[in-house]
């Protein structure tokens, strides 16, 4: 009864976990499909100002649209990345028009910075020489050169692009012509409006239970990694210095960020307009003088794309850390690894997901097999418990005595069933997490009619076979629940689990048919040595 008990309190601290999970999901912001956000007009800019004029600049990976006025990108499309499955639209991350903003910032400012506003100076009115730049076919490096010219100041504002990466080499080259030095500071920030407009739609892939994280987060010499929410943005202003570390703007899947440089004290900020419509997260580099007569560069990486970890950590350290696994990340990651070098030898996502199931469950078999015995044993125990129920009746005092000596004279340890489980938890929910938060899984097809394994399935059929999976090893279970409560929760706790999975990727749904199957097939095994042993045992007596 004990075991059955154990095991009916952890199912329910799962299914709590999922409940609370999608009422978060259903109170957090949602996550932006951006093709819904139209690209901006060429000659619309963040506030409205007809200023400055775009310019297209494309690579294999990205295309963008820069804005002459201050130099900024005011739209990235991420070229290999589908908006919507099978619809042969790029993935749009930022994106810029009346009712919604999300745009990458840089400039320059201090005491003879181009955008400072303190002078009451308006941003600076970038020339360039051709209207859309593009990576040409055998072609490694796309430099995009801005210029402009105030003072005996030739400032170059450089966007330099790499095949096949989303990282961005954001320079500005000062050739100082003055008889007097020059000083400048480097920023770079992120601004996207807080609300969402009506007809955005929520990008797909998360599902009950895995809402995700919309906002920013930065990483600096005293954290490796902190998240910080529009709602904390809006309470208070983000202030770091820092000679380390970047600054973010995440959702799922996707993410911006800017990469100062580590080498100089950089301060990171946040705020909020005046209504909260906005928030914006972003850095400020030290103070750099360009004596007369003197040319020098100084600039950032501006990340625009998705949250590939192999990439992300060759960007910056912590980078990858993005990725929201949670507060299991740190198993979570090594249990990525392990997928992603499946993944390599098979070429399927699903069947990597089936191959690393199989040996997560058989790694966590010796625990699996001490569970077992532990709750074969106290069946055995059961009519000896009952009898001493029946012997002392309301003596409680007395009968936990008893029952403790009973639990000591046969070697049976009464949480025997209970603590296998409270370890095997943090793995799967490390793996649930995992799953569900991975943009390798994102669009990625499986077999038969799963076509994306970050979607639910749309038939319904993974959840069915889940339930069905469920029910047969609650029908297995060693120890019959006699408690009528207890019997009918246990009853329809496979119905539960099944509507809550309607919702889930299939990835995920997957994953735990396979972890099912192999749950029923060690319990055969596991009961059938157990008999085995018992029979003989009673031979010998």
């Amino acid at each position: 009864m004990a075991s059955q008990r154990n095991i009916l309190v952890i199912a329910l601290l799962f299914l709590s976990f999922f409940i609370w999970k999608a009422w978060e999901e259903d109170h957090a912001p949602k996550v932006p499909m951006a093709n819904q956000l139209s690209q901006v007009n060429e000659d619309d800019t963040p506030n409205g100002e007809a200023l400055g004029k775009t310019i297209t600049v494309k690579s294999d990976v990205l295309s963008l649209i820069i804005n002459t006025y201050g130099g900024d990108v005011q739209a990235a499309q991420l070229l290999k990345y589908e908006q919507i499955l099978h619809s042969g639209t790029p993935f749009q991350l930022l994106t810029s028009r009346p009712d919604f903003v999300y745009i990458a910032e840089s400039g320059l400012t201090g005491k003879d910075g181009p955008d400072n506003a303190i002078q009451g100076a308006k941003r600076p009115v970038y020339q360039a020489q051709q209207t859309e730049y593009v990576l040409a076919d055998g072609q490694d490096e796309l430099r995009v050169p801005l210029t402009y010219q105030v003072n005996g100041v030739d400032y170059t504002k450089y966007y330099v692009l790499h095949r096949g990466s989303y990282a961005i080499d954001v320079q500005y080259t000062i050739n100082n012509q003055r008889q007097v030095p020059v000083e400048v500071s480097m920023y770079g920030q992120l601004k996207q409006t807080i609300e969402l407009p009506h007809d955005a739609v929520t990008e797909g892939g998360g599902g009950l239970g895995l809402s995700a994280f919309r906002g920013t987060a930065y990483s600096s010499s005293s954290t490796n990694y902190s998240k910080y929410s529009f709602d904390d943005i809006k309470d208070k202003a983000l202030s770091v210095n820092t000679q380390t570390g970047w600054i973010a703007m995440l959702q799922h899947y996707f993410a911006s960020a800017w990469v100062p440089a580590q080498n100089q004290d950089n301060l990171f900020y946040s705020r909020a307009t005046a209504k909260n419509s906005q928030a914006t997260i972003g850095f400020k580099g030290e103070s750099t003088v360009i004596p007369a007569g003197s040319t020098q560069t100084i600039g950032a990486k501006l990340w625009l794309g998705p949250e590939i970890q192999s990439q992300l950590k060759e960007t910056a350290n912590h980078l990858d850390l993005i990725v929201d696994y949670g507060w299991l990340w740190f198993l979570s990651q090594p249990l990525f690894y392990l997928l992603k070098f499946i993944h390599s030898f098979i070429g399927n996502w699903g069947f990597a997901i089936i191959v690393i199931t199989f040996i997560v469950r058989g790694i966590l078999f010796p625990l699996t097999r001490a569970q077992y015995r532990s709750m074969a044993k106290m069946k055995i125990l059961q009519p000896r418990l009952q009898a001493l129920k029946e012997r002392y009746g309301d003596d409680r005092q007395k009968m936990s005595m008893e029952t403790m000596a009973l639990y000591k004279q046969e070697k049976v340890n009464p949480l025997g069933g209970c603590l296998p489980l409270l370890i095997q938890m943090p793995i799967f929910l490390s793996l649930f997490y995992m799953l569900g938060n991975t943009v390798e899984l994102r669009h990625a097809p499986f077999a038969l009619w799963i076509h994306d394994l970050s979607a639910q399935d749309p038939y319904y059929i993974l959840p069915l076979l889940m339930g069905g999976t469920m029910f047969l090893i609650q029908k297995m279970s060693p120890t019959p629940v006699t408690d009528p409560l207890q019997q009918k929760l246990m009853t329809y706790m496979p119905l539960i689990f099944t509507v809550f999975f309607l919702w889930f990727p299939s990835g995920l749904v997957l994953y735990y048919i396979v972890s099912n199957l192999f749950t029923i097939a060690q319990q055969r095994i596991i009961y059938w040595e157990l008999e085995k042993k018992g029979l003989h045992e009673k031979k010998k007596k």
